[in-house]
């Protein structure tokens, strides 16, 4: 339901260690003291020990994190999935491992090796887990009976199967999968051809206003659909049909007659990619009654223990850039419908009903921490849960999830900026950490300390917060390179979290600056929408003031200032080095660069130019090229690297290749790379290529570490 994002001197261990909330001491600067980027070759002693502790892109394939805690409605098992890189296959492996509350011992789900088991979903009994596994070559529902360890595969779907959800007598399985069909034809190929011959392949015919997705290539002609299977094995049966998508989560009517589920069942669907409706659909006959009819997206809903009400996520689509996901309930027929949230200006991203239906438990970002509060229906709203981690271990994102049984202990993912998310437990407000996925690897590897700082922008003074990561050994009034890494979404968030890439440059001995300029989520609605159809713009102000401060802290050297980000941070690299050269070098990764190509070549062609610009590239022409940062690349003098996975469909490889080139004719150093493979997302999601990517961006600062100066005729002026 989201909208488009692009989405002291100490050593500190990779350890459960919280981030310092106060400010570094400033100090006066000290002469040649900048670190150098790169260990000392060969070192000896206690130098090699140091090299030997630092974190390499070798690391990546030891490192672990959990994600998805299911706990029991008892409180005693929690399901949760492990994700861990694989040094032979180069990717990340999800496995299903069960932890017992009481004692905090683990056990595997017992799949086969090689196999990926995710979406664990407890029985309402609490005596079976269902669950998709890969056994077997395709993706199918499994369902496991916990004493027994039993383990039965269900269905033997052509698609994969997902929002997995029990009926309240544990008797059915929901869950929507992909129905293909076969899509338009125009035309064929001559009928005589002669046996054995090699042709072309057939003419590919896309009729969809979107018709590819990032990480999933051009899509294949189909609608999602709602299914149900009996629990102890049968056949599926399909109960949604029609020429839209029908989407989870699912949830059940209390006496298991009705599912409830979001959709946009309007003719016009394809043109609004945000609006949708909650549906009711009658098992048994199928029939399909809207509940609500507003003007925005509703969906996620969720029906009480005692069955009355329903409650939903969404808000009123005002075509902003950003709106705050607000939290509504509902009776079970639709009437009745009120907001818990309105005067509460946070973004809501998950929820789940207490026990006695007097409340509801909601997952939110405040200042760049993922937290749980416990929301009363007359909308009071106390704290039930802190610390929550799990956004990716790239960057440091935030994120998590959590789920609660019926005695209210809450499991979720958490972490620190020192130690990847960690399944925890809280009870009553104290949590408690369960697994230890990353002990091997925290033994013998040393990790920068990461310091929150703020600062007043310069444009008008707003609050601007970041994270530093320093240098392993670094000590104070140091002064270091500085790496300004930018993040994505733009509507998303950084905070005190495990980020390889961070780690990565900090070993390199560069300090590295994660802020949250406006724009970025977790600061309320207001803040967010300083960018809405002004992106880029003011939050260059505000990125430059953080570097300043970072500088003024004594801790980063001015004469060694780089800069990064990806998507989102992409933009910003690249209109940075439009507005100013006090970088040594940059590196754009996967960024926008032309408007009015990415609004009509993007996997949302639907929703950039609409929501993001207020307009269609052909209604306000100028708009889209004021905001492009290529309008501006005949300022640049910066050697900027463009990085851009080989497969983006959300920012497309023709954004990158439209300012490599660019940069080219212009005889500004630069160079492409291109990660074969990799999707928009993905771009991090092999271990090789997210270590060499971060190796590639360290090369290039180091090479214009000492700046640029362009040659008399050079047009780079």
């Amino acid at each position: 339901m989201r909208k488009l994002a692009f989405l002291g001197a100490s050593l500190v261990i990779l350890a459960a260690q919280p981030v310092r909330a106060q400010e570094a001491p400033a100090a006066e600067p000290a002469a040649a003291q900048t670190a150098s980027p790169a260990p000392a070759p060969s070192p000896t002693g206690s130098a090699r020990l140091a090299a030997e502790r630092r974190f390499t892109g070798d690391d990546l394939f030891d490192l672990s994190i959990a994600a998805d805690p299911q706990i029991s409605a008892d409180g005693r098992r929690i399901a949760y999935v492990r994700r861990s890189n694989d040094i032979m296959t180069d990717r990340a492996v999800s496995a299903i491992w069960l932890i017992d509350t009481t004692t905090g011992d683990e056990t595997p789900l017992g799949v086969a090796d090689g196999t990926a088991a995710f979406s664990p979903r407890w029985s309402p009994d609490g005596k079976r887990l269902a669950y998709v596994s890969t056994a077997g070559g395709s993706a199918q529902l499994w369902v496991r009976w916990i004493d027994g360890g039993q383990a039965v595969r269900l269905t033997g779907l052509p698609t994969a199967p997902s929002t997995l959800a029990w009926s309240p007598d544990g008797r059915s399985i929901a869950y929507t999968m992909l129905v293909k069909d076969d899509g338009p034809s125009f035309g064929s190929a001559p009928r005589n051809k002669p046996e054995g011959a090699k042709w072309a392949e057939p003419l590919e015919v896309h009729d969809l206003l979107a018709y590819r997705a990032d990480g999933e290539g051009y899509l294949e002609p189909g609608f999602e659909k709602i299914f149900t299977v009996p629990a102890a094995g049968g056949s599926p049966r399909q109960l949604t049909f029609g020429p839209y998508h029908d989407t989870g989560p699912l949830s059940w009517s209390r006496d298991g007659r009705t599912l409830y589920f979001a959709a946009n069942r309007k003719p016009d669907w394809q043109n609004d990619p945000v609006e949708s409706e909650i549906f009711g659909l009658d098992v048994a006959s199928g029939a399909v009654t809207a509940l609500t009819d507003r003007n925005g997206p509703d969906a996620n809903p969720l029906v009480s223990p005692d069955g009355s009400k329903i409650a939903y996520l969404g808000f009123d689509d005002k075509m902003r850039a950003y709106e705050n996901t607000q939290l509504y309930v509902m009776n079970r027929d639709g009437s009745g419908k009120r907001g818990l949230t309105a005067s509460w200006d946070y973004s809501v991203d998950a929820i789940q009903w207490a026990a006695d239906g007097k409340a509801l438990y909601a997952q939110y970002d405040d200042h760049g921490e993922t937290k749980v509060a416990r929301i009363g229906l007359d909308g009071a709203v106390r704290t039930a849960a802190t610390g929550l981690s799990g956004g990716g271990l790239d960057r440091p994102y935030t994120g998590g999830s959590f789920t609660v049984s019926d005695g209210g202990a809450i499991a979720f993912t958490g972490g620190t900026a020192t130690r990847p998310a960690e399944v925890q437990l809280a009870r009553g407000g104290s949590a408690r950490i369960l697994t230890d996925l990353n002990r091997s690897l925290r033994e013998v590897k040393a990790l920068g300390e990461v310091r929150k700082i703020t600062v007043a922008s310069s444009h008008d003074g707003q609050t601007i917060e970041g994270w530093l990561t320093l240098p392993p050994g670094y000590r104070e009034g140091q002064r270091v390179p500085l790496i300004l890494e930018i993040h994505g979404g733009p509507f998303a968030a950084y905070g005190g979290h495990f980020s390889t890439d961070n780690q990565l440059y900090a070993a390199a001995g560069y300090a590295v600056l994660s802020s949250n300029p406006r724009g970025s989520t977790s600061y309320g609605a207001a803040f967010a929408n300083e960018i809405d159809k002004a992106y880029p713009g003011n939050d260059y102000f505000d990125l430059i003031s953080i570097v300043d401060r970072a500088v003024a802290l004594g801790i980063a050297d001015p004469d060694a200032l780089f800069v990064t980000g990806g998507s989102g941070g992409g933009v910003l690299t690249s209109w940075i080095v439009g507005k100013t050269d006090r970088f040594k070098a940059a590196v754009t990764q996967k960024p926008v660069i032309n408007w009015t190509t990415q609004a009509l070549t993007a996997d949302g062609p639907g929703f950039f130019g609409p929501y993001w610009l207020g307009a269609e590239p052909w209604e306000k022409p100028e708009l889209f090229w004021a905001r492009s940062p290529l309008s501006l690349v005949g300022n640049v003098r910066t050697p900027t690297l463009v990085i851009v996975g080989a497969e983006d469909y959300r920012t497309p490889v023709s954004e990158s290749e439209q300012y490599y080139t660019a940069l080219r004719l212009r005889g500004v150093p630069t160079a492409l790379i291109k990660v074969p493979g990799a999707s928009h997302g993905g771009i991090a999601a092999r271990p090789s290529q997210s270590a060499a990517k971060a190796s590639a961006i360290l090369a290039w600062f180091e090479k214009y570490r000492k700046g640029w100066t362009p040659p008399a005729d050079a047009s780079a002026k």
